[in-house]
């Protein structure tokens, strides 16, 4: 199952990704953890420390490997560049691995003034196609926060998208957003169902709280948040079922 978690900003979508990864990792499944989020945090969500992660450069930093994939050259605007640049050494050669559990960090996309950077665009994309539609294991990526992943079809290859809200308005109107631009790509999971369905509720936690100020997973620090990711996940499974 390929698996997008979204949601406003601050919701926790970071923590359920990261949980529901290892979770997913503890049953003995092969796993892709993607950071598509700029302000990137899933590592610290997975239990990463950050020694191990000094060694990870985000993929859309590495200048000279998207040159030598796409044959494009940083600040040539309208150059030509492959648009299907090879991909499939990318999860093995630059991965981090937690319990089982690869990440990958795409990192941020400069903008404005840098010239074209398609290329980077190029290669992100082809990668996200390939872990959905080739690799036989469960990708969960975790998209930034609000609507742009979805307006680019970031997300068109996914089996589930999942939402995460705070009991807010305005979260709520998040949510109700990504729900109608999800049919318009047919990125969620829906058959036979009417409106979003609900997989699960997280409790306030301070132990989450803690991870997070820590630099830990929470997964590693509570047994209640994974007990109600797990309830996610096997609700997730049911409707996929």
């Amino acid at each position: 199952m390929k698996i997008a978690v979204s949601g406003k900003g601050g919701a926790g979508k970071t923590t359920v990704a990261g949980v529901m990864a290892r979770i997913l990792g503890e049953r003995g499944k092969k796993v892709i953890a993607i950071d598509a989020d700029p302000d990137s945090n899933l590592a610290s969500a997975l239990g990463i420390d950050e020694e191990s992660l000094k060694e990870v450069k985000p993929l859309a930093a590495m200048e000279e490997f998207i040159a030598e994939r796409t044959g494009s050259k940083k600040g040539q605007y309208g150059a030509f560049f492959q648009l299907n640049p090879r991909v499939d050494d990318i999860p093995e050669r630059f991965s981090l691995i937690k319990d089982g559990v690869k990440l990958l960090v795409l990192g941020n996309i400069p903008q404005g003034g840098g010239g074209c950077f398609c290329a980077e665009n190029a290669l992100l994309r082809s990668l996200l196609s390939y872990v959905m539609i080739e690799r036989d294991e469960y990708v969960i990526v975790d998209l930034e926060a609000g609507l742009e992943h979805l307006g680019r079809g970031t997300a068109e290859y996914i089996d589930a998208l999942i939402v995460v809200v705070e009991p807010g308005r305005r979260s709520f109107q998040t949510a109700r957003q990504v729900g109608r631009l999800a049919d318009d790509i047919e990125a969620l999971v829906r058959e036979n169902l009417e409106g979003l369905p609900l997989l699960g509720l997280l409790s306030l936690n301070d132990r989450v709280i803690e991870a997070d100020k820590r630099g830990v997973s929470p997964y590693d620090l509570d047994e209640r948040i994974r007990e109600e990711v797990t309830a996610v996940l096997d609700s997730l499974e049911d409707l996929s079922g």
